[in-house]
This record gives structure tokens, C-alpha cells and sequence, in this order.
């Protein structure tokens, strides 16, 4: 719902009415990942997706009548419904999806401030009720109080990994779905290409931060997309910065006297991505550097360098492409290869489980 939540906040601010579609369960290749939403107004607008397309037509129908009715509805859409080709799911998959009227949630303005601040919270729901789970306190109810406490239990354990999923508590099975505060992508180098990368960075999702040690390269003019934008040597920004495992780091510097002490900090860190642009010249100079400065093989193995994928890229902003798809395709186990030769599925979460 993170896309969605500015266009919610307007909807509240306006007093108008609406209803929000959430796919929570899906089967073999579905389209979009539990936790993906789509909202209509009592007005007839539409803010967001639940199947890229697939049955939007019969979601929007279904959520006119939630708002309508006040009551919450929960519909399943599949290939081998009757009338799947006119509802449109034919990629061979199953989504459950409910469907609940805005005054549905005793906490809604907060929950919607806390997720377009980035801040981590969580949502227990079932048709006709939704828990609001705070890291430190609950709000609202599903009905009971020890199922309250229990659902809010394992949503704050799904928040602590990002992940949303249908989990049972009190033999009752409810959907979690979590918006733990946005994964971090570190650019060091504040040159051309990171102000692509940094663009590309905001538009998946990241917290996006550019750091170099010169001034007057290092800017939040030259760097509009970037959330911050830091002067400081980048090892001792790295030393000094949170890094978990899901953090990606971009070294663009390709500059020994800044990325042998950078990359060495780097691959001591849990970050999910370490990538280093350069010249295959350029890397392998680099690795003997990191050698010499004690770093073992096991760490070295981690580093990507050059950065990217192989897709002919020129530009900064093709580059940028590049090395978004490496941290999508090592984030969800994916080939990197064209999907046209491959039998596997096409969806990262059949791969691996949903996240």
C-alpha cells in the first residue's frame, strides 16, 4: 500500500469515501506479491494494482459495493474460474484479494502517516476488523484480546523482516502485512552516474543517500532523488552509518585512494549488495589492493565488479538500469537471463517465498 498512501491521505483529507482492495494470498504465478493494493473512491477514481491489470475490472465492482455497503467482502479470482477470460486472470495463477471500506480501521490517519513517513508499523486483518501493531503498542482489536495479542506478536516478528503473509493465530487465520521502515542504497561517488542510480534507487523503494568527500561535487542540487546527500571520506561515513541486510552499497568512486579503504569497511558489513564500478583493468587492480590490505577471499567474493548486469549499457542511465537489475535479480535468486529460454518461474516469490 506504500505506493497508494499518498492518494489515501488525499482521499481522508477531502472526506471522501473509499474502499481498499489488498491481495493477501496467492497461488502458483500471480502477478503482484501479497501486501499489493488498490484503492477506489466513492467518487469512481482508482489508485493502484492488485494484478497489473488481470481483474482489476471485477475488483472495482467488488470494492463500489464495499463502499456502498460499509461491509467488507473477500473474493478469490483464478485461471480455472468459470469466467476467467472475462475477468482477465489468465497467467495461470490464483489471488485472494479483500476488499474493506476505509471506516474499517480504528486507526487509519496514523497508520497512513506512519507508512508515507517510512515509519515501521504493521496490520492484522480479517473482513470485519484490523489491529494496528506498533513496535512498542497495539491499536484497535480483531474481537478478542488474547488473539490480539498473539497476532500482534508474529506481525511484529514479520515486521521485523519486511515480510506480509497469512499467519494463524488462536486457530484462526489472519493476514499480517508489514511496512518496516524502506531498505537503505548507499552511493558513494557523486558523479553523473550516481545521480542516475540514485534516481533509479528512489523509484524501488530505497532510502537513497549519496556520499562523497568533495564539497563541491557533493550536493542535493546535483542530487534531487537522493534523500541525503553527505560530505565526508566514505569509509569513515560507512564506519559511522546503520547497515543491515538490507542495505546496498553502489562504490562508483573507481578511485584506489577512496574505494580499496571504502570496500574494505563495505565487505565487513552485512549489506545484502556490494557493488563496485570499473573497468575489468580497473577491478582487478582493485581486488590485488584489497588483497594486500588483508581482505580474505570469502569477503572479496561477495563484491560485484563491475557493477551491473551485462545489457550493453552506455549512458548513466542505462547503467543505472544495469545495476538495478543485479540487486533485483540477487534479491530474489533471479538468472539475470532472457525469460524467453527459461522454464522457471517468471515471479522472484515462487522462487523463494513470498517477502
Amino acid at each position: 500500500m506504500r505506493e497508494i498512501v499518498d492518494g489515501l491521505l488525499a482521499w481522508r483529507a477531502a472526506g471522501t469515501s473509499f474502499a481498499v482492495a489488498t491481495v493477501v494470498h496467492t497461488w502458483r504465478s500471480a502477478p503482484r506479491q501479497p501486501g499489493a493494493a488498490m484503492a477506489v473512491s466513492e467518487h469512481g477514481e482508482v489508485i493502484g494494482s492488485v494484478s497489473g491489470g488481470c481483474v482489476e475490472g471485477a475488483v472495482y465492482a467488488a470494492a463500489q459495493e464495499v463502499i456502498r455497503t460499509g461491509k467488507a467482502q473477500t473474493h478469490t479470482y483464478g485461471v480455472s474460474d468459470g469466467d476467467a477470460l472475462e475477468v482477465g486472470l489468465t497467467c495461470g495463477g490464483t489471488i485472494e484479494v479483500m476488499i474493506r471500506p476505509d471506516a474499517g480501521s480504528p486507526a487509519l490517519d496514523g497508520l497512513l502517516a506512519a507508512i508515507a513517513a517510512g515509519r515501521p508499523v504493521a496490520t492484522v486483518t480479517v473482513p470485519d476488523a484490523q489491529l494496528v501493531v506498533w513496535p512498542d503498542r497495539l491499536e484497535g482489536t480483531l474481537g478478542d484480546g488474547e488473539l490480539d495479542r498473539i497476532a500482534g506478536e508474529q506481525a511484529r516478528g514479520l515486521l521485523a523482516h519486511g515480510r506480509s503473509a497469512i499467519v494463524t493465530a488462536c486457530e484462526r487465520e489472519v493476514f499480517v502485512q508489514s511496512w518496516a521502515s524502506p531498505a537503505r542504497m548507499i552511493v558513494f561517488g557523486a558523479i553523473d552516474f550516481a545521480a542516475a542510480v540514485a534516481r533509479i534507487g528512489r523509484f524501488l523503494g530505497y532510502r537513497v543517500t549519496v556520499c562523497d568527500a568533495r564539497g563541491v561535487f557533493a550536493t542535493p542540487a546535483r542530487f534531487p532523488d537522493a534523500d541525503e546527500v553527505v560530505v565526508d571520506w566514505p569509509h569513515r561515513y560507512l564506519e559511522g552509518t546503520e547497515v543491515d541486510e538490507r542495505t546496498v552499497l553502489c562504490v562508483l568512486t573507481h578511485d584506489p585512494k577512496f574505494d580499496v579503504p571504502l570496500l574494505r569497511v563495505a565487505l565487513r558489513t552485512p549489506a545484502r549488495y556490494i557493488g563496485a564500478m570499473g573497468s575489468r583493468r580497473t577491478c582487478a587492480d582493485r581486488v590485488r589492493r584489497l588483497r594486500e590490505a588483508g581482505v580474505d577471499e570469502q569477503a572479496l567474493s561477495r563484491l560485484r565488479a563491475p557493477i551491473g548486469l551485462d545489457l550493453g549499457a552506455r549512458t548513466p542511465e542505462e547503467t543505472a538500469v544495469a545495476i538495478a537489475a543485479e540487486i533485483v535479480s540477487l534479491a530474489w535468486g533471479g538468472s539475470g537471463a532472457p525469460l524467453t529460454g527459461l522454464t522457471a518461474p517468471i515471479h522472484g516469490h515462487d522462487r523463494q517465498g513470498s517477502r
